[in-house]
């Protein structure tokens, strides 16, 4: 298997309108302020604009505004797309406007989880009174509008919990803070994740099993564009198409980010691997020897 794969920021919430034009850079990239997502953006951001002379804007939102986005021609691209199930609302409702780019990494995994020290090992022992008083009848979530939050409800539904749980939303960072408070103080908590993240490289952490299916099996992360943006740009459509991250490079890459900047982490990722970004922009594989 080949091995060589794949400026303004403008803050938004969930709720606005995105506004800006395509005409108003080369390339207008959509993304959610997770880890993963901040990383393969601000990657595909610095080679696009150091590599290749062209302009980009990064617009930050919600899932759901992001495809919208993309559906009315208001982004470009969005590096963040799960499939098949995660995202497969958006993915449906959306298909005649957006085109699929290519994978951007694999292996991927959405679920619930817990500190390596509570003794609970699936979502159905959480059925009890016991582990309800200890977690305040909450689980940690994140954004509303994120695939994750969709499925988790449906957990709650399916595991019979809804009468003694709720999902807590809030955001990525509101949950990795919420499960760095917990673990500072040895309590218990459970929180709606996925992997790659950072926190793997943080904590001791550990999913808990999901006999019913309810949250999905394993997932792959798509770039998807709005329709015509590979004719207005084919060089950056085809390098953002080549990207591909091994999984534990980039879970790497995003605990660097932690301890430094994003910044930084993209600088020595793009450092590292010199020979997989030059096939990203030129299509060239190394020569041997």
């Amino acid at each position: 298997m080949l091995d060589y794969g794949k400026k303004t920021l403008i803050a938004a919430t969930t709720a606005v309108t995105l506004a800006a034009s395509p005409a108003a850079a080369d390339v207008q990239i959509g993304w959610t302020a997770w880890s993963d997502a901040e990383f393969v953006t601000k990657l595909a951001q610095q080679i696009l604009e150091e590599r290749m002379d062209q302009d980009v804007t990064l617009t930050q939102t919600g899932i759901a505004p992001q495809y919208q986005g993309l559906a009315q021609g208001d982004i470009d691209v969005m590096m963040m797309s799960w499939q098949p199930g995660t995202h497969a609302d958006y993915l449906e409702k959306f298909a005649n406007q957006t085109v699929d780019l290519g994978m951007l990494y694999d292996h991927a995994r959405l679920g619930w989880i817990v500190p390596e020290y509570m003794d609970v090992d699936s979502i159905a022992d959480l059925k009890s009174e016991e582990w309800a008083d200890k977690l305040d009848g909450k689980i940690v979530g994140i954004d509303p509008g994120a695939g994750l939050t969709r499925l988790s409800k449906q957990a709650i539904e399916d595991y019979g919990l809804s009468d003694m749980y709720t999902l807590q939303t809030s955001s990525g960072a509101g949950m990795t803070a919420a499960l760095d408070r917990a673990i500072k103080r040895d309590e218990p908590i459970v929180v709606t994740g996925w992997s790659p993240h950072w926190k793997f490289g943080a904590y001791d952490l550990k999913y808990l099993e999901d006999p019913k299916g309810t949250l999905g099996s394993y997932e792959s992360i798509h770039a998807i564009a709005r329709q015509g943006f590979y004719q207005d740009n084919i060089d950056a459509a085809t390098m953002i198409g080549r990207m591909w991250i091994p999984l534990d490079d980039l879970q790497a890459a995003m605990y660097d980010a932690q301890e430094t900047s994003y910044e930084e982490a993209v600088d020595k990722y793009i450092e590292n691997n010199e020979d997989r970004v030059q096939y990203w922009i030129t299509g060239e594989l190394p020569s041997e020897g």
